[in-house]
């Protein structure tokens, strides 16, 4: 087998790679399991996922990106090289080209730290890097190509990042760290300060995608368990949908607070367009309940949910990989 190009979403919660010819081959968590004793790896992704929270004292679950940029580098070197040999990566006879994204607002040492990463855990020939937002708005069927404006909501597990795009590149953006992650924290605040218990990122994350709403009457209820604060043992209570809004509310309107400023600061002509086609919301976060519509009757702008939102950064990069050597000369870098 020849080389192949290979697409990654190196995102803060799951790591998606796509294959050029294959589609989508791996979609895992961003998590992995280390002796804390040995450093030495134990699992990695569904695997390490599942002991998050579960794990005796000398086991930790890792997750080495935080807020869309590499916090640990060597576990996410080791993390990444295992995806890479999971997918046989390495049974290829030509070293892979590689396309990974990376949030509008990343520093050159960030973005030379994901590139050293994908060239040692790949063998890549070449490493591109691409802001996130365009990625996304290809990957959900938006044109960009075309002198009319388009606007992407791209709401992950560590940043959401606003954009406007035309004639292919960005106009407007606007990047914050306030996304999937900081939802469950607020929903683990919110149990915390009002029932006195504690309860894990996982619960939390059961509660946001179960019950969880932004806008609306949504009526749903779920019992979730935790650890009574005063008397340290298990306690279980009963949440509603009502509740979670509440503890989400300030994290939301950041992410509306961070729309209004780029639509503000797009041209008239491409505001026109926008309202025509509508924003796309794309990533885990678009699948929150009510969030479009808020973002609809906020923004005085249609907004729409992209089809499969999770995958629209890797479907985009799988598109993006026809065309990697029109990609300007500052967006590659070669191993």
């Amino acid at each position: 087998m020849l080389s192949k190009d290979i697409g990654i979403d190196l995102g803060t919660a799951n790591v998606l790679i796509y294959v050029k010819g294959r589609g989508i081959v791996l979609d895992e968590p961003s998590v992995v399991a280390i002796d804390d004793h040995t450093k030495k790896v134990l699992a990695v992704g569904n695997e390490a996922h599942r002991m998050v929270g579960r794990t005796p004292g000398n086991i930790i679950a890792i997750r080495p990106l935080r807020d869309g940029v590499i916090a640990d580098f060597e576990i996410t070197e080791a993390m990444l090289k295992h995806f890479m040999a999971k997918i046989g990566a390495k049974s290829f006879f030509a070293r892979p080209r590689i396309l990974i994204c990376c949030p509008t607002n990343i520093t050159s040492v960030e973005q030379k730290a994901i590139r050293e990463a994908a060239e040692r855990s790949g063998g890549a020939r070449e490493v591109f890097i691409e802001e996130e937002p365009k990625v996304a708005a290809i990957g959900a069927g938006m044109d960009i190509y075309q002198p009319s404006g388009n606007m992407v909501v791209d709401i992950g597990g560590g940043t959401t990042d606003v954009a406007v795009l035309s004639m292919g590149d960005i106009v407007t953006a606007s990047s914050i760290k306030v996304a999937g992650d900081k939802f469950d924290l607020a929903i683990m605040r919110y149990i915390k300060s009002k029932y006195k218990m504690l309860i894990g990122e996982r619960t939390a994350e059961d509660i946001k995608v179960q019950i969880g709403t932004v806008y609306g009457s949504r009526q749903d209820e779920m019992d979730i368990r935790g650890r009574d604060m005063v008397s340290g043992l298990p306690q279980t209570i009963t949440i509603r949908s009502q509740e979670v809004q509440i503890s989400l509310a300030e994290s939301v309107s950041q992410i509306v607070q961070a729309s209004k400023n780029v639509l503000e600061r797009t041209p008239p002509e491409l505001s026109a367009d926008i309202i025509d086609k509508g924003v796309f919301l794309t990533g885990g976060g678009a699948l929150l309940h009510g969030l479009d519509q808020m973002l609809m009757d906020e923004l005085k702008v249609p907004v729409l949910v992209a089809e499969e939102p999770m995958n629209c950064v890797a479907k985009g990069t799988g598109l993006m990989l026809d065309y990697l050597d029109k990609l300007p000369s500052r967006k590659k870098f070669f191993g």
